[in-house]
């Protein structure tokens, strides 16, 4: 398959799983989390889909698309293991919905990551949250959901924290 391909399958599957999860999480209260602003594409489109809830963002450095730039209350700018940790003290418990997407083309190392968020991103989500990810994930107390029929079997991985 060509990059173009991959990235193309990649975006289709995201804005699928993004699109299914938000039915569960519309009419809940809490934040939502959008780990890896990148271009600001899946923030934008996590707007448009929940313009009721908060949206905090976690990002290394900022080179979105100006429009695609959340302010400055609502970045968590730096390294994601201290900007997790500051959102932790800052927000709590309080997360209905996490995005994240900042796995790298080197796979021992986006393990590694997988466990580390697995772990410390568990403090921030509520009981009935659903976490989108496009690594696989070990969270404490929750459920893997299968996703929309049209994206392909672990290619995104959708968990609902129980409790």
């Amino acid at each position: 398959m060509s990059r173009l391909d991959s990235v193309i399958r990649r975006l289709k599957a995201q804005r699928s799983c993004l699109n299914f999860v938000t039915e569960m999480v519309k009419k809940k209260e809490g934040v939502i989390l959008e780990l890896g602003l990148g271009n600001g594409r899946t923030y934008d489109h996590i707007r448009e889909l929940l313009p009721t809830h908060e949206i905090y963002v976690f990002e290394r450095e900022v080179n979105a698309h100006h429009d695609c730039i959340p302010d400055d209350e609502h970045l968590f700018l730096g390294d994601i293991k201290d900007t997790i940790a500051r959102a932790t003290t800052k927000l709590g418990r309080s997360a209905v919905m996490l995005h994240t997407d900042i796995g790298t083309g080197d796979l021992d190392r986006n393990a590694e990551l997988a466990r580390w968020m697995s772990k410390a991103l568990e403090p921030l989500l509520l009981p009935g949250a659903v976490v989108i990810s496009d690594s696989q994930l070990s969270i404490a107390n929750s459920k893997r959901i299968d996703p929309p029929a049209d994206v392909p079997q672990d290619r995104y991985f959708i968990y609902m924290i129980e409790g």
